[in-house]
């Protein structure tokens, strides 16, 4: 089943730590199966806080999405993110097929 990793950007509070963080990031997809479905396109929020953006990757199952977020190199990629803004981040499993 697969299973989607969603974040969404609530503020940014640095943006030279948010900029290392986009240059690092996609440095973790390699040796990874993960599929962009959205990354920050144009959105409206219908309810709920505001946010800047949003971005839904899709894994083939939990257990990949886990290894790709616990991985060296998006961990690397990770503390600036953190450094640099506020997210909100899950994993979330799909539907059967």
């Amino acid at each position: 089943m697969s299973a989607y990793v969603v974040f969404t950007r609530e503020e940014t509070t640095d943006p030279d730590e948010l900029a290392q963080y986009a240059e690092k990031a996609p440095k973790a997809r390699p040796g990874h199966d993960l599929t962009p479905l959205a990354f920050y396109g144009d959105f409206e929020v219908l309810e709920g806080n505001p946010m800047e953006g949003a971005v839904i990757l899709r894994f083939p199952d939990k257990a990949a999405a886990r290894a790709w977020y616990d991985s060296p190199a998006y961990q690397d990629a990770m503390k600036h993110r953190q450094k640099g803004s506020k997210y909100r981040v899950f994993i979330i499993d799909g539907l059967p097929e």
